[in-house]
């Protein structure tokens, strides 16, 4: 066995006996209470007695402690005396805190039904019809949780971590089921709503219990950084991102088609075929194609193909053409493969909305709930309108769920991310109101995030995340990324204004890391839900961005609004990290460590690649200097810093900063002058501050590039 092998085998092992530690008071009554069992050979009936007594006793102060990190203490511990019998074992108390919930979500499911015969209201009835349906998906995820932690102990010693962040996202779904259906009362009449509120309050209790006792667990053994697997000091971690590599934070890989290393649960037929560019080379298990040339014309006849709950991936290759069709892959279909022709080719569409009488969640053109998905190179598109309100492109409740080369196109509600874990790379996403809202786990990576125009009364607004727990490990991030206007919305984006997102639940969580921000982006940054709600509470932060718009200078002084200048803080919100040990996206064998060094705040890096800023017209103009003087002539300046003047003259539109990863299919490249701008110098996480400078580099501060900017109108 290698030595490495044996340290990982040490490290879970420890990682086990902490799982007890934190309920050491409950070891120490279990054991009194052991030595003290023997036998009753005879004995008195007093003497039973007295044994029975201190049984209850032991197990009453074991209820208690396994209860006291909970939220609804009071619930608890009446629930576990009801439920557990008389068992002291932390453990099992905790399965029987999931299984208590599961029976209230249960009973609350049966009373929807109940009343939905009795409703008028078709809006509410409706709400009751989720809500159904919801609370069968909460049972599920909390059944799942039950056997989950039910594993052997041989079982759990080597995957501890992904158990606990398995049973964090599973009790943190459920949360997100219940909110949900009580959501659909919105605007409605009658007393429906307020009847399952009051239906619901318990067992919502129950469940952020039952993740509040999973957290401190979660908690302890960060602490002790028994699942960690890289050394923040190492001299090898050089930023979140280097040198254009497409790669995740914490798991310091290459995606996809991006390098020769593949999520660890994919086998070699799937990573063949995420990496893969001709795809007449593979065959697929299913061909849909509207001309008939494959196996169906439909996709919604394709899903027929798809076996219940297999361990094996099914691949459906949906050839070019516009599908009008609404799409729902529910939970029994697992680890479904889609691919297309390209995400401006192979276009899925629909265009339900809230205003014709759909409720939002059943508004999404495609709905996926079945594990382990993967799409590649296919458009999702809601065309209702910004008129229609709400209107979703895509639904995702698929655990371990990747897009990619994907586009969601909608107005407002796009991309509901749900709930569960999610990864989205290469994608890109239209829209205008919260057009990327939800309660998942969603990391967005190297994504071109478009904002459309609303109506002339309405704000555009990107996100909008649903996290209502402190517990719940959600959260919207979005890393490597831009977000800019459409052409139809640029000349209006300065009247009609843009913010980064608002806080739909009172715990929101979006972070927004290392992306472009264009100046379309009010300097506010971020709005308000309505009147003060959230805005305390919720946790928005910004690292590393660049643009016009990322200036955080005028941004809301709100106390959810955090501020993240360490490059360890922005670390916990890197991929692998946030997704917190994800061997669902991890690769196999030695993960390259040469991704964590931070960015400099000052300086910016450009790549050699033509890219968008304007619509339909670009002029591709890098701008490099060696020094930060400016001359006050515009003419002078840019020859100052390497450019001919005619490069700037004969342009159709403003000479603009090339920016990475903005190129629409429509536009127009004019090329002029490129030259590869790099970062000033590194930083190691141990603060040794060591500047070096690259053989033929040119070296520009972030505020002599705004400046030049500004002097050209942009």
């Amino acid at each position: 066995m290698h030595q490495e092998d044996v340290e990982k085998i040490g490290k879970n092992r420890i990682a086990f006996v902490m799982f007890a530690s934190i309920f050491l008071v409950v070891m120490v009554v279990v054991a009194t209470v052991s030595i003290g069992r023997r036998p009753n050979n005879g004995k008195s009936e007093v003497d039973v007695s007295s044994q029975s007594h201190d049984q209850v006793s032991a197990s009453m102060k074991a209820i208690k402690t396994v209860c006291q990190p909970t939220d609804y203490q009071k619930q608890c511990v009446e629930s576990l005396q009801t439920e557990s019998g008389n068992t002291t074992d932390p453990k099992e108390l905790i399965r029987a805190a999931f299984q208590v919930a599961k029976k209230h979500v249960a009973a609350a499911a049966k009373r929807s039904r109940t009343l939905k015969q009795l409703e008028k209201d078709p809006r509410a009835s409706l709400a009751l019809e989720d809500c159904n349906e919801l609370m069968d998906e909460a049972i599920e995820d909390l059944q799942r949780s039950f056997e989950e932690l039910g594993k052997s102990d041989h079982q759990a010693r080597y995957k501890m971590g992904p158990m606990i962040n398995n049973l964090k996202t599973w009790l943190s779904s459920t949360i997100t089921y219940q909110e949900t259906c009580l959501d659909g009362f919105a605007n409605t009449t009658g007393e429906a709503g307020v009847k399952m509120r009051e239906i619901l309050k318990t067992s919502i209790e129950l469940t952020i219990n039952a993740i509040a006792m999973v957290s401190k667990i979660s908690s302890i053994l960060g602490n002790l950084d028994i699942n960690r697997e890289i050394n923040l000091g190492s001299s090898h971690h050089r930023g979140l991102i280097e040198n254009n590599a497409k790669v995740l934070g914490h798991g310091g890989i290459h995606v996809l088609e991006h390098g020769d290393l593949y999520p660890s649960w994919l086998g070699p037929r799937n990573r063949k075929l995420l990496g893969l560019i001709d795809q007449a080379q593979f065959k697929p298990d299913v061909v849909v194609a509207k001309d008939g040339s494959g196996n169906c014309t439909t996709i919604n006849e394709a899903l027929n193909f798809i076996p219940k709950k297999s361990n094996k991936t099914t691949t459906i290759y949906i050839k070019e053409g516009i599908y009008q069709e609404k799409v729902y892959l529910n939970r029994s279909m697992a680890r479904v493969f889609m691919i297309g022709d390209g995400m401006y080719k192979t276009r899925i569409t629909g265009n339900l909305n809230y205003v014709d009488g759909t409720p939002t969640m059943h508004t999404a053109t495609v709905s996926i709930l079945g594990e382990f998905f993967m799409a590649k190179n296919i458009g999702f598109e809601n065309s209702a309108g910004p008129e229609k309100h709400q209107a979703v492109a895509l639904r995702v409740d698929a655990d371990m769920s990747i897009f990619y080369n994907c586009s969601m196109d909608g107005y407002q509600d796009t991309l509901y991310t749900h709930a569960k874990r999610q990864y989205y790379r290469d994608c890109t996403i239209t829209g205008t109101i919260d057009f990327i809202f939800g309660d998942g786990s969603a990391f967005f990576q190297n994504c071109k995030i478009i904002v459309r125009k609303p109506l002339d009364n309405q704000h555009c607004i990107v996100t909008a995340q649903g996290r209502n727990v402190t517990h719940q490990p959600t959260a919207i991030v979005i890393q490597n990324s831009s977000i800019i206007a459409d052409h139809v919305y640029w000349p209006v984006r300065n009247k009609i204004k843009s913010y980064l997102g608002r806080p739909w639940r009172i715990h929101s969580r979006t972070v927004i890391m290392e992306t472009f921000i264009d100046d379309l982006i009010q300097p506010q940054g971020w709005l308000p839900w309505e009147g003060e709600f959230g805005i305390h509470t919720c946790f928005y932060a910004e690292y590393g961005n660049y643009g016009p718009g990322a200036n955080k200078t005028g941004r809301v002084t709100w106390q959810g609004v955090k501020s993240i200048d360490r490059l360890e803080e922005a670390f916990e919100f890197t991929a692998g990290k946030f997704f917190d040990g994800d061997d669902w996206i991890k690769p196999r064998g030695h993960p390259r460590w040469r991704l964590h060094r931070p960015l400099c705040p000052r300086t910016l890096q450009i790549r050699p690649r033509l890219t968008r800023h304007h619509p339909l017209t670009v002029v591709a103009v890098a701008v490099a200097a060696e020094t930060e003087k400016e001359t006050e002539s515009p003419s002078r300046s840019v020859k100052s810093r390497g450019l001919k003047q005619n490069d700037v003259a004969g342009a159709t539109t403003p000479p603009i900063l090339i920016l990475p990863n903005l190129i629409p299919p429509e536009a127009t490249i004019l090329p002029t002058v490129s030259m590869k701008v790099i970062q000033r110098g590194t930083r190691r996480v141990t603060d040794q501050r060591r500047p070096r400078k690259r053989t033929g580099a040119r070296v520009i501060d972030i505020n002599v590039i705004n400046r030049k900017l500004k002097s050209w109108g942009l």
